[in-house]
């Protein structure tokens, strides 16, 4: 198929054949750097791109000198409006207003204030986040999906008494359960006259943002700007087990973060025309990473309505040139498409005739959106991310390959997936621009270096290119706040970050992450089992939606609970001729036999060993879910309370298997 426009080969800024250097030292461990910064090789990591922006602080006055005041947050009242702006100066000028005003209401400038905010993403977050670096305050999110008890438990552990939110079902559901040392409430909109009257019966003042904004101008309260070595974040992650960990950040542990990925992304790094949507949650470390380095090379942001669902409305008005993504977005656009051509076998050959065209272009470097294919094929998809994108970066959670490979080509621009953790202030890897072969997360990234340590119990050796991936550097996390015996749990006397991830060496170096260390038990007859390894491999049947293993130290076996895919199972019955409506397929014999059947075959397939293979299951219709307890925000199985919820139905599955 001929092309509008030839397009020459992006430029690849590195050997793809070896992509990390190792460092230059005389141990034993073999430890792997960046190529992209040549003191890595000397155990030197990068902690700024820019002079002028070492911290949170100067990184977003340096946006407004590089951008020449352009425009900075961007929103809009209702779907059939357009987007209008707050420039630099004004979001600066908001900020220090904002920041003089709680100081006005009593909070101390210096890092022992803890600012709690607890908003969906919007202008405001930002203000309040650059409010707090103006006086060297540390932000603490909080979020829906924590719960009540949760954001109790922070509010009180971390001493806020001050929280920024959004609206009046936010105010009520911190006065749920609010603790004693909570004072006062600043609201972005309106609450109603019986929120404050149920504040005011607990000694909680509720404050309009905006007057205390007037107070702050008022007041003109002088600056205090943070130092690189102070905190600007206590990040705390809802963790599977026991109560939220407070992870510490620094400004030079995040902008030595954002500014590592500037660094690799060259040719393509972020620039002040650019336009990004927000949209994942600035709660966690990813998205507040991505805005962050927006505003170092004074680019625009631009939020979403609140609704998830309709994000290509949003994306439509905004035309976004670089977005953020999870997994879970691109799985949905992924699994649309393949719903769009299942039914029809023109559109199904076209598709993959596109599908191929575009991966032999991927090969050769070629990246665009202009083809003939472009045109004919993947056009809707692109026009529904806004139709402008040059670049993402996936995170979060594992991509699968052919879904990654998909989005490439459908989406014509640069496709970069990082790999991390809250601890690492998001990325530790990443993908370099113009390497086209799935299946790993990268080589390290300049601020940090990795090693692989041995875990006998699984038998990963480091000898062999495998182990727990360590992690070492300027982005690594100060500790969790006020708890330092779960500190040492995962860093060590050497300054290691120890991640819980298994990871394998490439050969051409870059990361492959290949296995969890967690949540690993052993059977009655001394067996270890790592329950996440089998649910990665069972959840490729066809029938399976989700899966839970779970065994027992005083058991021989291990057991399942599974949700079945709604769709593909009630499309099966039909063809077999029976009936019911979901549930009562959950609960019938033949479903069970063939959803038990299909998952040991592809256990066979992938080489488990008997013991790992589960001997039952049991078919549960109603999907795990952060609403209900069982997944975290990330969306990982929260396994105890896994245990807990199906303990009859294990506890059943035992008993016949005795």
């Amino acid at each position: 198929m001929s092309c509008c426009k030839s397009v020459p080969p992006i430029s690849i800024p590195l050997n793809l054949n070896n992509q990390s250097d190792t460092y230059n030292w005389q141990g034993p461990d073999v430890i792997r750097v960046s190529r992209f910064y040549k003191d890595a090789k000397d155990g030197k990591f990068v902690s700024y791109l820019h002079p002028d922006a070492t911290t949170l602080y100067e990184s977003f006055r340096r946006g407004a000198k590089v951008s020449n005041n352009g425009p900075c947050l961007g929103w809009r009242e209702s779907y059939s409006k357009p987007y209008q702006w707050l420039t630099y100066n004004e979001a600066l000028l908001r900020a220090k207003n904002l920041g003089s005003g709680m100081v006005e209401t009593g909070l101390k400038p210096g890092t022992s204030t803890m600012i709690g905010i607890y908003a969906i993403n919007c202008p405001e977050w930002i203000l309040v986040e650059q409010a707090a670096y103006c006086y060297s305050m540390v932000i603490v999110p909080l979020y829906d999906t924590l719960g009540a008890d949760a954001c109790s438990f922070i509010i009180k552990h971390a001493d806020i008494q001050v929280i920024l939110v959004e609206d009046d079902t936010k105010c009520n559901s911190i006065l749920e359960k609010s603790p004693r040392c909570l004072k006062k409430l600043i609201v972005f909109k309106d609450v109603r006259p019986a929120t404050k009257q149920r504040a005011k019966n607990m000694g909680i003042e509720i404050l309009k943002l905006q007057d205390v904004e007037l107070l702050g101008s008022k007041a003109n309260h002088p600056e205090v700007p943070p130092k690189p070595s102070d905190l600007c974040t206590i990040c705390y992650t809802s963790g599977t087990t026991g109560t939220p960990k407070g992870v510490m950040l620094t400004h030079e542990n995040v902008v030595a973060s954002m500014s590592s990925v500037v660094l690799q992304f060259g040719d393509h790094r972020l620039r002040s025309d650019d336009v990004m949507l927000s949209f994942l949650p600035l709660a966690h470390m990813m998205e507040r990473c991505c805005e962050s380095a927006m505003y170092m090379q004074g680019g625009a942001v631009g939020f979403y309505l609140g609704d998830v669902r309709r994000l290509s409305d949003d994306m439509k008005a905004l035309k976004p040139t670089v977005t953020p993504a999870v997994p879970r977005l691109l799985n949905r656009i992924y699994d649309k498409v393949q719903s769009d051509i299942s039914g029809n076998c023109v559109k199904k050959m076209l598709f993959n005739m596109a599908l191929s065209s575009k991966e032999a272009e991927l090969k050769r470097g070629i990246v665009r959106k202009n083809s003939m294919w472009d045109m004919l094929v993947f056009r809707k998809i692109q026009e529904g991310m806004g139709g402008r994108l040059r670049l993402m970066l996936v995170g979060s959670a594992p991509l699968a390959e052919n879904v990654l490979n998909f989005v490439r080509c459908a989406m014509g621009c640069v496709i970069v997936e990082g790999y991390g953790q809250t601890e690492c202030c998001a990325p530790v890897t990443m993908t370099i621009q113009g390497d086209h072969v799935p299946g790993h997360v990268g080589p390290p990234l300049a601020c940090n270096c990795l090693k692989l340590c041995d875990v006998p119990e699984m038998e990963y050796w480091s000898k062999n290119n495998q182990g727990e991936v360590c992690v070492k550097g300027t982005n690594v996390f100060k500790g969790y706040f006020k708890d330092p015996e779960k500190t040492e749990e995962v860093v060590d006397e050497l300054g290691w970050h120890h991640t819980g991830d298994i990871g394998m060496w490439m050969p051409n170096g870059t990361l492959k992450i290949i296995d969890r260390r967690k949540h690993i038990f052993k059977l009655s007859q001394g067996e270890y089992i790592v329950p996440e390894k089998i649910e990665n491999i069972y959840i490729r049947s066809q029938y399976v939606a989700q899966v839970f293993v779970h065994g027992e130290s005083l058991k021989s076996c291990i057991i399942a609970v599974v949700v079945p895919d709604v769709d593909v199972i009630k499309c099966w019955a039909q063809e077999n001729g029976i009936p019911g409506t979901f549930s009562i397929l959950c609960n019938h014999p033949e479903v069970k036999q063939l959803i038990l059947d299909d998952m040991i075959g592809w256990g066979k397939e992938s080489g488990l060993k008997s013991f790992e293979q589960v001997k039952d299951i049991y078919l549960h219709p109603d999907p795990f879910s952060v609403q209900n307890g069982l997944l975290t925000p990330t969306l990982k199985s929260k396994r105890p309370q896994l245990k807990t919820y199906f303990k009859p139905q294990l506890d059943d599955m035992y008993s016949r298997l005795t």
